[in-house]
Order: structure tokens, then C-alpha cells, then sequence
């Protein structure tokens, strides 16, 4: 009622920009919508996606491709094999849980719930235990209780996502939050966020810190004070911290190298080149 309908761009025209952009140098392509897992819907193909996963692939010259804002209940066994299976789609899980209370999602017309997430979370990493998996909550709805918050904080604290954006709600015009009663008051939600956001920010650092040890591949992005950086295949752009790279020789913006993650620093890691 807010966005409008989804509209889908052709599968042709995605798989023609990325054949352009590869033309110009770029090795990773994003996929952003604002709802992935709906993309073919309205050209009457509900495995849109994971046909055209196959086709970005194949393009010359592209390294990563990286597909964001899934929801949960409408990640499908086939659209999740899709991405762990399809060579270069990268192993990253930008899933939209938005929170863990089943009776509050309903509240914001969605689906799901802790427990259901936790099974979905774990079919991910049974699968590719060195997925990155990030969401985004909020807290403040209408309706929410101290035992919906409680919920969440247990289901972060089950979860050890790799990274948790926490926005507090906030009524918007023309949607249907702003005419509904239980509203939380500001100074409540702004108590709410604080906690979850240190809570988040807690379980995010444990996380980076249990991939210590671990080998992973990193696309070099830059160079600052001598050190190259770049991003894992589990960190999203902008988004997910980054990792820097002790290397000998240098490393150059467009490389993948494989690097052993040696510290952490919150959700920022440190590796060095093999």
C-alpha cells in the first residue's frame, strides 16, 4: 500500500548490464531490490531468480555475485540451492527478519518467526557453514511488548548473525502502522534500540571473532596507509565491515586473494594473504 506493486526488470536487461559492467572492470555484481525473493513474480515466473543466478554466471570477466534483501518465508529449497550451488553466487544471506515475536509480525503483515528463522538459519550453514548471514530489526511497533523484545534479544543472541542493523519505528504517512493503537512511546523505542544495539553489536563482534583461523577469499577494493582492504565473500558492500590484507607483494583494487582472517576488530577483520 506504501511502495505500490513490484516490478521486475527483465531477466535480459539484468544479464545485459552485467555483461556491460564486466566490459568496464567491475568483478561483483549486486542484486538489489527491495524484495528479491519476489523477483519474477509479476512476469508469472516464481523461479525467476534462480534461472537467471546461472545466466549472471556465466558472464566473462565477473568474479561475485551477490543477491540482497531476501525475506524469509519466501526463501524457497530451490532458490537456497540455487545460491549455495551456482558458481560464483556468493555465500551471503541479506534476509529480512525485521524481528522475532510471531503474534508482532503479524502485526506488520509478515510471517514467520524465531523458530522458524533459527531452522532457515541453520539450513544455510548446514549447507555453507562459512555463510554470512545479516538482517535488520526494528523495535517500537505498535503493540510491542517488553516479552516481544525479550523474544528478540534471544533469538540475536541463538542466531549469531554476522552482522544487525536496529532501527527504531517511526509512523510514516499512507502506511497502516500509523492508525493502529499500542503505540510505544519515543523515549521507550529510543531505550529499546540502544539495548538491542548493544546487544547486536556484542554478538556481531563473537562472530567475526570465531572466523579467526579460518581461509577465506577477498576482493581487494583499496589501499589505505599501505595496507590493502577489500571485502570477504560473506561481507556485503558498505555495509559489513571490511578486511584488510597484509600481502607481499602488493595487492592491487580488482584482485581475489585467499587470506587467513589472523584478528577482529567489532565486525572488521584482519587476514593475511596465502
Amino acid at each position: 500500500m506504501f511502495r505500490g506493486a513490484f516490478v521486475s526488470r527483465h531477466p535480459d536487461e539484468v544479464v545485459a548490464e552485467a555483461r556491460w559492467l564486466a566490459g568496464q572492470g567491475v568483478k561483483e555484481v549486486f542484486l538489489v531490490s527491495e524484495n528479491s525473493t519476489s523477483y519474477g513474480k509479476d512476469l508469472g515466473d516464481l523461479g525467476a531468480l534462480e534461472k537467471l543466478l546461472p545466466r549472471l554466471s556465466a558472464v566473462d570477466g565477473l568474479d561475485w555475485v551477490r543477491v540482497s534483501y531476501l525475506q524469509p518465508a519466501e526463501i524457497r529449497p530451490g532458490l537456497l540451492e540455487a545460491m549455495l550451488a551456482t558458481e560464483k553466487v556468493v555465500p551471503w544471506f541479506d534476509i529480512s527478519f525485521q524481528h522475532a515475536s510471531g503474534p508482532l509480525l503479524r502485526r506488520m503483515r509478515r510471517f514467520g518467526d524465531g523458530d522458524s528463522f533459527l531452522e532457515l538459519i541453520a539450513r544455510v550453514r548446514a549447507l555453507a557453514p562459512e555463510a554470512g548471514v545479516r538482517s535488520n530489526v526494528i523495535v517500537g511497533f505498535p503493540g510491542e511488548t517488553e516479552e516481544d523484545v525479550a523474544e528478540l534479544e534471544s533469538f540475536l543472541t541463538a542466531a549469531r548473525l554476522d552482522v544487525v542493523g536496529v532501527f527504531g519505528y517511526s509512523d510514516e504517512d499512507g502506511t497502516e502502522g500509523l492508525g493502529m493503537p499500542g503505540k510505544v512511546d519515543e523515549d521507550e523505542i529510543a531505550a529499546r534500540v540502544a539495548r538491542l544495539q548493544d546487544l547486536a553489536e556484542l554478538l556481531t563482534a563473537q562472530r567475526a571473532e570465531e572466523r579467526i583461523g579460518t581461509v577465506a577469499d577477498v576482493l581487494i577494493e583499496g589501499v589505505e596507509d599501505g595496507m590493502p582492504f577489500g571485502r570477504t565473500a560473506f561481507q556485503g558492500p558498505e555495509i559489513d565491515g571490511q578486511t584488510s590484507v597484509e600481502s607481499v607483494p602488493d595487492l592491487v583494487p580488482g584482485q581475489i586473494v585467499a587470506a587467513e582472517i589472523v584478528a577482529s576488530a567489532g565486525v572488521d577483520l584482519q587476514a593475511v594473504a596465502r
